[in-house]
């Protein structure tokens, strides 16, 4: 019998945890599995079991069970697609991103090819004004203009987006703005074919059933602190991406459609409080054309390049904080139940609601009060379906950021169930090599169980998954730059 080891002299937590990891039954195990994860910075821990077995002929195909595992559980990577959160799993979804983006402009993962010679746009909507901001203007010669305040601001000042008089500034209409942006996205859509049936002269149903408009849209923060949108948009014949758009439905047409559905999608929001404020675009919008032979400036890969992106990205780079404000034990309400089912005081925030003081948030002053207008809105009982104080670090944007129409083309689930159909094939393939009998997949029946345990590393396997990032980067550093010692 192994005798317990006495590691009372190692001052680090994680090496000790990594000796021991190091004298179970299978170390290499264990780094496998922290390997497989690819850098994931905060895997999920999972334990149970799933029996794969052919209904045919009842054998067992395949099995697992965390319990075998030398840690007794099994650990999945997060997903998420935030880069502030989880680096390697947010460089998965952009690469799915681009990938369901470029097919939806030059074919591919079940697109036809033939939609790159459809008329297709690259759009961005902003949001309107809610007061002068710091900002770092150019003239038609690229030459740096004074700012408001009579600066001339480098890229990098961190004034920039920031209200010229935080006292006369927006901060309600910003909020609301960012809360209703994906409301208002929708609208847009539902204008843009209204407005291009007006304009070619033809009724809504007639536009419908000679043609279908499909897009794929993410939202990224301005340095101000809203969100806008940037889309990609194509006409399809009635069919979709199979079928050629008539000769009418040009990218003039749907420019001028644009203009107009930006014109005209507005939302009124009315409260006691603050009165009637109507959600709509800013002015200044753009419609740059796709070019379908990739000799242009805005190509297939560099506008699904850009989208990837922007949807790893979140409200972080405004300088707010990337996790939510609201204590978990009150969801934000500042009371709990007592046992005689009346309100008490929560405890844990005292009756704030908040995790931690917005006023003790390491962010800037503009953020700070973009925060504190978010959490004080969605107190009012006007605005509790929003629930604001959810989603104030966010500045109030609770939309989906990234999204698309369905018959754009492939889907994030479709990319991911290609990657598992491929590990199937090599789980095949190693059958074969041991000389098993190849299964029929459509014969299977699997069977699991899983409960979740928790979330995140031991010690000694963050070590380890630090030595899988560095080696990554290291690799990535290599491939763009050369090996200097060749």
């Amino acid at each position: 019998m192994r005798r317990p080891l006495d590691l009372r002299h190692v001052v680090s937590a994680g090496l000790r945890d990594l000796i021991e990891l190091a004298n179970t039954n299978d170390f290499n195990r264990v780094t496998e599995q922290v390997r497989n994860l690819r850098g994931c910075t905060n895997p999920v821990n999972l334990h149970g079991w799933t029996i794969t077995t052919d209904s045919a002929t009842k054998e067992v195909v395949r099995s697992y069970r965390s319990e075998d595992e030398p840690s007794g559980r099994l650990l999945t990577t997060c997903g998420n697609r935030r880069a502030s959160r989880c680096p390697a799993c947010s460089r998965v979804y952009a690469a799915d991103t681009y990938h369901l983006i470029r097919a939806g402009l030059s074919g591919g993962k079940n697109v036809a090819e033939t939609v790159r010679d459809h008329p297709r746009a690259f759009v961005t909507l902003t949001a309107p004004s809610f007061g002068p901001v710091h900002n770092r203007k150019t003239d038609s010669t690229g030459k740096t203009r004074p700012c408001g305040c009579g600066s001339h601001h480098t890229e990098d000042d961190p004034t920039l987006g920031t209200p010229l008089d935080p006292a006369t500034y927006d901060y309600t209409g910003a909020v609301l703005w960012n809360a209703h942006a994906g409301q208002l996205w929708g609208r847009f859509t539902t204008y843009l074919r209204r407005a291009l049936a007006e304009h070619l002269g033809m009724t809504q149903k007639a536009l419908n059933s000679a043609l279908r408009v499909s897009f794929a849209k993410v939202a990224e923060y301005q340095k101000r602190g809203l969100v806008h949108f940037h889309a990609v948009i194509r006409f399809d014949g009635p069919d979709g991406h199979t079928t050629s758009p008539p000769p009418w439905a040009t990218f003039d047409a749907l420019q001028v459609a644009v203009g107009l559905a930006v014109e005209r999608a507005r939302l009124t929001v009315e409260s006691d409080a603050i009165g009637e404020r109507v959600i709509k675009w800013g002015d200044r919008f753009k419609v740059d054309q796709i070019s379908a032979l990739g000799d242009g400036e805005l190509t297939d890969a560099k506008v699904a390049g850009y989208v990837a992106k922007y949807a790893t990205k979140s409200a972080e780079g405004t300088g707010t904080v990337d996790r939510t404000l609201r204590c978990r034990p009150c969801a934000g309400r500042g009371y709990v139940l007592g046992p005689d089912r009346f309100h008490d005081r929560c405890p844990d925030c005292d009756g704030t609601g908040q995790a931690e003081p917005i006023k003790a948030l390491p962010v800037q002053q503009h953020v700070r009060q973009m925060i504190r207008t978010a959490w004080a809105l969605g107190h009012l009982p006007e605005f509790a379906e929003l629930k604001l104080w959810k989603w104030a670090h966010m500045l109030g944007f609770r939309g989906h950021f990234s999204s698309k129409s369905r018959a754009y083309s492939t889907t994030l689930g479709a990319l991911r169930d290609v990657r598992r159909a491929w590990r199937l094939a090599q789980a095949e393939a190693s059958r074969a090599r041991v000389g098993l009998p190849a299964t029929d997949e459509t014969s299977l029946v699997t069977a699991s169980s899983w409960t979740y345990l928790a979330s995140g590393y031991r010690p000694g396997e963050e070590l380890l998954a630090a030595q899988v990032r560095h080696d990554i980067a290291h690799a990535q550093r290599i491939k763009s730059e050369g090996d200097p010692w060749l």
